[in-house]
């Protein structure tokens, strides 16, 4: 799903992550992921088995989905919910991670095998997340601070303090409100 306007991708491994939280268009109400087949075949898409998902793997899902929308929120604003935590926590206990090291000595994480549904995207997106954690990339994906819109953008900027999936939509809105928000605080009241 794509959103007019909206920054550039971010970079892999976390497209992934961005993807999947951007399933859904909060604003517009479309979803991509609305039965455990839909599921199944985004999975495939992004190169994963697409096995497993039934009713409660897609649960999971779009679990996974809003506490990770949750956790981008938490990289531009306040911190992840209890919940939130909570649930990422339950899921990636399901979703085990292991240590491969290649030819050239290279060692990456990587889900473990044999995984499928739920429990596989989720370990891909745990792998995901260790990497960009390392080269600090990870902190840089952020839900828009739009109540209603949250879509998830890779903030490029040289301060890494963007706030708005887009400054023409998201941004031009809330300066709107501050501007009227303040043009009438300072107006005499009438009466």
């Amino acid at each position: 799903m794509e959103q007019p306007g909206v920054r550039d991708p971010a970079p892999e491994p976390l497209r992934l992550v961005q993807d999947l939280v951007n399933t859904v268009d909060l604003e517009g109400g479309s979803d991509d992921l609305r039965t455990a087949a839909e599921a199944a075949g985004w999975a495939r898409g992004k190169g994963l088995s697409g096995r497993g998902f039934d009713q409660d793997a897609l649960a999971d899902v779009l679990t996974l989905r809003e506490a990770l929308r949750d956790a981008c929120t938490a990289h531009a604003g306040p911190g992840v919910p209890a919940a939130a935590v909570a649930a990422l926590d339950r899921l990636l206990a399901a979703a085990p991670l292991r240590l491969a090291v290649d030819a050239e000595g290279a060692a990456a994480v990587r889900p473990a095998d044999g995984l499928t549904g739920a429990a596989e995207l989720t370990a891909a997106v745990a792998a995901a997340i260790a990497q960009a954690t390392v080269d600090g990339s990870w902190q840089r994906l952020k839900a828009c601070a739009a109540d209603t819109c949250r879509w998830v953008y890779y903030d490029r900027s040289p301060a890494g303090r963007s706030r708005w999936c887009t400054m023409a939509i998201c941004g031009s809105r809330a300066k709107m409100r501050t501007y009227r928000k303040n043009g009438r605080a300072g107006l005499p009241q009438p009466g």
